[in-house]
């Protein structure tokens, strides 16, 4: 796999994972939007942890600078 996501990218999804993660847990957002969330959550960490998103490659972008 060949990262495709720059810095700025990961933290977004970073800190957005986080800030879903904390609202699930305090009971803000509950049932079917809590699991929806969650579930976001996850694919936010895995990706913005590894630098690589593969609906980038489906739609041509890459925000990594490095070649």
């Amino acid at each position: 796999m060949k990262k495709n996501m720059g810095p700025t990218d990961k933290y977004i999804r970073l800190f957005v994972a986080l800030i879903l993660a904390v609202l699930v847990y305090l009971k803000v957002i509950e049932g079917t939007w809590g699991i929806a969330a969650t579930a976001v959550a996850f694919v936010f960490l895995l990706t913005g942890a590894i630098g690589f998103c593969p609906l980038y490659t489906l739609f041509g972008i890459n925000t990594c600078k490095k070649e």
